[in-house]
């Protein structure tokens, strides 16, 4: 039985679903689910993603990686751990440039954590030789140790549900099957433990990802426990706000959401205040929350772009398209926020004024 036909038997039997359930199945279904079984990266796929756009952006993140390493003491060993790897490349870049410093390579112990056996595999192709392992949540890599987390586009896979402000209050979005026997989106209740935003006009969807809120809550409490800092990097918002993110993508393009469950890439923006806010609670700081931009900007993204066409004159054209994919406005440049965790007192390289 399909994906969208289990899924329509789960609704008749037991009632809509929320926009996170439906999100998690999707992703995440062991038979079908678009990470379980079908993601497609890179330019033949269905997105593409700043590692993938050039390796300025993987080198940059290793010196930043290589920096933080030697504000922390250089400790000896140190877990270096990148959530939701994709297909290794921006590892690949990273241990590349930290390779400056052998010592780096030598305290780091690798570990991914992945939970799609098509992308173990891709990774295990790119960093075969940087003896990685693997756990399926952060929560099962050891303690023990100080880390330092990598995390680019993870946030926007991670459920949210959906409230919208109706004319008598708040409801939930849900998913449901119509007349026709199609999935369709419909409104429901808000739950009794619903706290909604103050001062929000009629007609108004609210976004909250407790997937998002909680992996905040994680990486604060190991940080806070161990030492360390996580870099986190995706699309979405610095400030609270409201609106319908969720969307669907196949190659390239936007498709409609409940169309083909499991053969789509689903997400919603990253809530980056929510996450700092619960890695606050675990008493670890966080840095201002910048764009994309301006944090390849202060790490000298220019200057790399200048030394690379210099290297290859013959790629300078398009090492400054990849420049402008990375860091222009109207791309990645200002969608694409930055956020860093860290232990208290210890400065993040990129976030300084």
């Amino acid at each position: 039985m399909s994906l969208e036909r289990r899924l329509k038997a789960r609704i008749l039997e037991d009632g809509p679903i929320t926009v996170a359930e439906y999100m998690a199945a999707c992703l995440h279904d062991r038979e079908e689910g678009y990470y379980a079984v079908r993601p497609q990266l890179g330019e033949d796929g269905d997105f593409v993603t700043a590692p993938l756009v050039s390796q300025m952006f993987g080198e940059l993140i290793g010196l930043w990686a290589l920096e933080v390493w030697r504000r922390m003491g250089e400790p000896a060993p140190f877990r270096l751990i990148e959530l939701g790897p994709g297909d290794g490349t921006l590892m690949q870049d990273l241990l590349r440039a930290a390779s400056l410093r052998p010592a780096f390579a030598q305290a780091a112990e690798l570990w991914l954590v992945e939970t799609s056996v098509p992308l173990r595999a891709a990774q295990s192709r790119a960093l075969g030789t940087a003896s990685p392992r693997w756990a399926a949540h952060l929560d099962e890599v050891p303690a023990g140790a100080p880390v330092i987390v990598v995390a680019n586009e993870l946030l926007d896979c991670l459920p949210a549900r959906q409230y919208v402000r109706t004319e008598r209050g708040w409801a939930e979005r849900r998913i449901g099957v119509d007349a026709d026997g199609r999935l369709e989106f419909g409104l429901a209740p808000a739950p009794a433990a619903f706290t909604p935003p103050a001062d929000a006009p009629e007609g108004m969807v609210w976004e909250r990802s407790p997937s998002q809120e909680a992996l905040g809550l994680v990486l604060g409490a190991r940080i806070a426990a161990e030492g360390g800092a996580a870099l986190l990097i995706d699309y979405g918002r610095d400030r609270p706000g409201y609106g319908d993110t969720l969307q669907a993508l196949k190659a390239h393009c936007k498709v409609p959401p409940l169309e083909a469950p499991g053969q789509a890439d689903l997400t919603v923006h990253a809530d980056f205040p929510a996450v700092a806010a619960a890695a606050r609670k675990a008493g670890v700081e966080t840095t201002p929350i910048l764009t994309q931009a301006a944090f390849l900007h202060a790490l000298g993204i220019e200057a790399r772009a200048a030394a690379l066409s210099r290297a290859q004159p013959q790629k300078a054209a398009l090492i400054a398209r990849q420049l402008a994919r990375l860091t222009a406005p109207d791309q990645m440049g200002e969608l694409f926020k930055v956020l860093g965790v860290h232990s208290p007192g210890l400065p993040l390289p990129g976030f300084e004024t």
